[in-house]
């Protein structure tokens, strides 16, 4: 997290309120090659959430060392089921993974 008191990062991110002079809550994680995994951006009144981001941090880390094989289903944690991606996980999640195995 940082601070952007000149708005640079905001505008080049698209956050920046021109009108109000003030930037939204912009998260942005970024992999190595320079991408946009995932992105959050938040109205000001509004605080984000350190935990949760990262826990998508770590997420993006395994599956890029997994090289695709494996996938994090939604509140996956570290050390938790992963599932393995493919045309017959689509619409079947459930069969593979409950709120149990969180």
């Amino acid at each position: 997290m940082l601070s952007d008191s000149g708005g640079a990062v905001g505008k080049m991110y698209g956050v920046y309120d021109e009108d109000a002079g003030v930037e939204m809550r912009g998260r942005f994680i970024i992999d190595p090659d320079g991408n946009v995994q995932g992105y959050e951006v938040l109205t000001p009144p509004v605080g984000r959430n350190v935990e949760e981001t990262l826990r998508q941090i770590k997420a993006f880390q395994l599956v890029r060392n997994a090289g695709g094989t494996e996938v994090t289903p939604s509140g996956w944690q570290p050390g938790k089921k992963t599932l393995k991606p493919g045309p017959g996980l689509v619409g079947n999640v459930w069969k593979e993974w409950t709120t149990k195995d969180e």
